[in-house]
């Protein structure tokens, strides 16, 4: 009798703990328009992490779920979701996939109480002049990728002619300053340049563009595009052979990008990325390795950086939810701050100051097509041809100040 009554017992505590109520988390993610590759790899880099946190005991003893909304890459569709994903009662936001959607959805989630992480959102504003404080951005800024290409092509392409086919936003500004800045090709007239629509950018733009190009007597082309802009830019770059007359330079590769252009419009361009596949392995990195091989085996190929943006700001945001033993906005922020940590490859830290996390980043170059048949999935697209540690690619307060002006804290 008293064993059965015990074994109830056991069975009702079960019971409980399985009706704990999960925590919803909301991923803001473009399943349409031009740039929903990167946004498949955005949601599943999210469930592997969620699956994990499930498996390891959940967050506080409670299993997480996990959220989404198509953004369409729109700012104020982003924006939308963020009240969705309140009514909805998630605990955070992530995702996006420009810096405009990031920026609305980042002040959207702030007025409503929410923290917010933005993923592929480079725009140097996004943590400097627009930085608040319930924004936290994993993925390095516009800065950060100018400053280790800045320093390689100073060594490898030195003296050498540019000029810049830019996305007319916010992070395309940026990056084209930072990345004048970092080689010294500021002067204009010498290194010229030409922009690309945000949205609705046709064929007659992306040829009148590189025409200007193919004119320029440029020894460097910087295009500073993504998604399906920078895959039909590349396309005819490469049916104008301008590939063969000029270094490509494309500030911020991925995986998905590299496979719609196809590997052969794509080889021997250099760009950077703050992750690859092989990062885990040369780093010695027992969790990353584990990361990229749960990776494979659900999907069959190699995850990127946007896999591990994603997976990441699951992993650290539930983290800090556990050292603040609370879903407390104020009390995660606290447990965010300063922190470092080593998940996917070496040590990265949540600047204080900015919100910014500061990591290594690597410059890339896409190998040749034929290298790349090779490979057991044909996806092994990049060689890492130059690392920068976080401290020396972030920028500094005195250059975070700078461009703050007289808002010297996040708000």
């Amino acid at each position: 009798m008293c064993r059965s009554l015990f074994l109830i017992f056991l069975l009702m505590l079960a019971a409980e703990s399985q009706a704990a109520p999960a925590i919803r988390i909301g991923l803001n993610y473009p399943s349409t328009g031009n740039y929903k590759s990167e946004g498949l790899e955005l949601r599943r880099g999210a469930l592997l992490a969620v699956d994990d946190i499930n498996r390891e005991g959940g967050v506080l003893g409670r299993p997480l779920e996990l959220l989404s909304h198509n953004s369409a890459a729109r700012d104020e569709k982003a924006s939308a979701n963020i009240d969705r994903f309140a009514a909805q009662g998630v605990s955070m936001a992530f995702g996006g996939a420009t810096s405009e959607e990031a920026i609305a959805a980042g002040q959207r989630a702030r007025e409503l109480g929410l923290l917010f992480f933005p993923t592929l959102a480079y725009a140097n504003a996004i943590t400097g002049r627009d930085g608040q404080r319930y924004l936290f951005r994993e993925t390095n800024s516009a800065w950060m990728s100018a400053r280790v290409l800045g320093e390689y092509l100073s060594w490898h392409l030195p003296n050498r002619r540019y000029h810049y086919i830019c996305l007319d936003d916010s992070w395309g500004h940026s990056m084209e300053q930072a990345l004048r800045e970092a080689t010294r090709s500021r002067d204009r007239a010498r290194h010229g340049f030409s922009r690309i629509s945000v949205r609705g950018a046709r064929h007659d733009e992306y040829l009148a563009a590189l025409n200007k190009a193919a004119a320029s007597n440029a020894d460097v082309l910087v295009v500073v595009l993504l998604g399906q802009d920078l895959v039909q830019m590349m396309r005819l770059a490469h049916d104008m052979r301008l590939d063969r007359r000029m270094q490509i330079i494309v500030p911020n590769l991925t995986s998905s990008i590299v496979e719609q252009a196809g590997p052969q419009v794509m080889e021997h361009v250099i760009g950077t990325t703050a992750w690859t596949w092989q990062v885990p392995a040369l780093v010695k990195s027992a969790d990353g390795q584990a990361f990229v091989d749960a990776y494979i085996a659900q999907h069959q190929r190699y995850p990127d950086s946007t896999t591990a943006s994603a997976y990441s700001v699951v992993r650290e945001w539930a983290a800090a939810v556990q050292r603040a033993g609370s879903l407390d906005s104020e009390k995660i922020i606290s447990a965010l701050e300063e922190h470092h940590y080593s998940l996917l490859k070496d040590d990265q830290y949540w600047r204080g100051f900015d919100h910014q996390n500061v990591q290594s980043i690597y410059a890339v170059r896409v190998r040749s097509r034929s290298d790349i048949m090779q490979d057991r999935f044909k996806q092994d697209y990049f060689s890492i041809i130059h690392r920068m540690g976080g401290e020396e690619a972030a920028p500094s307060r005195d250059d975070w100040l700078e461009e703050r002006g007289d808002d010297p804290i996040l708000r």
